[in-house]
């Protein structure tokens, strides 16, 4: 496997060429991938080892590590579905951190902790922006889920929107963020409908500065609103685009759908910010593997920022 994925992508006129490779999440001191192998993935949480499911990992290669066979939490996937945590001396609730950044975590149904490490490198990337901007930041985070890019955007001095259709998630985000120090910082913390949300957004005249959205494959709003990542993207970056300001300076997309290569993120960002110039970059993203020194996948992010 080669730790570059080497792409090329033609933009339009108004846009500028590039060259691109992945991203890699590699400044992490509290958290690694220790090995993947046979469709799961070993991981040190701070102080505690998981070993969880991926798909990505369709290899077959020796697991000499001893925590293999000794973590504190193993999601075992069900034939029939979905799956269940198996746990060995593993607390509740623990914490990492991330430069200044402070995360409360605990595994929950469908194998997650509440943190995907992968995005910090996009939080990396859009806090220089934030910082550089020269300006006041507006950002809007949809689909924010527990905050973790809401908290690197508010450390960097953003004032920011976030908006996930899960009390529980915004409940969570707000816990990291008072654990970051970050509780007074300018946050709007909302349960809504993202779709919803951006339409009344546009109705009021509102805008924003730059918009994060990390949209699922499949969800369903606080009123059974159904999302269906494959038909309404598309429509949701034209929709955005109304609330966008003039002085945007960046748009950040993630994806975790496999059918949404980083071309097809690149395509709908230049297609639809084209007005606005600058560039757009679209990769995949990963994480290092410690015991030998591969990356393993974990999406894409599609990047349009303002020169």
């Amino acid at each position: 496997m080669c730790s570059f994925l080497l792409i090329f992508i033609f933009m339009q006129a108004e846009l500028k060429e590039r060259i691109t490779y992945m991203w890699i999440a590699d400044e992490w001191k509290d958290y690694e991938v220790i090995d993947c192998s046979r469709g799961e993935k070993l991981e040190r949480w701070g102080d505690f080892f998981l070993v969880r499911p991926d798909p990505q990992v369709i290899w077959d290669t020796p697991r000499t590590n001893k925590s293999w066979n000794q973590p504190n939490g193993h999601y075992h996937r069900s034939k029939k579905g979905g799956g269940e945590w198996e746990f060995f001396n593993l607390p509740q609730q623990w914490q990492i951190h991330y430069k200044n950044l402070t995360f409360n975590l605990k595994p929950f149904s469908f194998k997650h902790t509440g943190l995907f490490p992968e995005q910090a490198v996009n939080w990396d990337w859009f806090s220089r922006k934030i910082k550089g901007a020269g300006h006041p930041v507006k950002v809007l985070n949809l689909f924010a889920y527990t905050g973790g890019a809401t908290l690197a955007a508010a450390a960097a001095g953003a004032q920011v929107t976030h908006v996930d259709a899960s009390k529980g998630m915004v409940t969570w985000a707000k816990e990291n963020a008072s654990s970051s120090g970050l509780g007074d910082t300018p946050v709007r913390w909302l349960v809504d409908d993202c779709v919803k949300f951006v339409e009344r957004e546009h109705r009021r005249g509102n805008t924003y500065d730059a918009i994060i959205m990390d949209p699922p494959s499949y969800g369903r709003g606080p009123k059974g609103e159904i999302w269906k990542i494959e038909d309404m993207i598309h429509p949701l970056i034209k929709l955005c685009t109304q609330i966008l300001s003039k002085d945007a300076i960046f748009f950040l997309i993630n994806s975790y759908t496999t059918g949404l290569a980083p071309a097809v993120l690149t395509y709908m960002l230049s297609t639809e910010l084209k007005a606005w110039g600058g560039t757009v970059d679209s990769q995949e993203i990963g994480l290092p593997v410690s015991s030998n020194k591969l990356v393993l996948p974990c999406g894409a992010s599609g990047r349009w920022e303002k020169c």
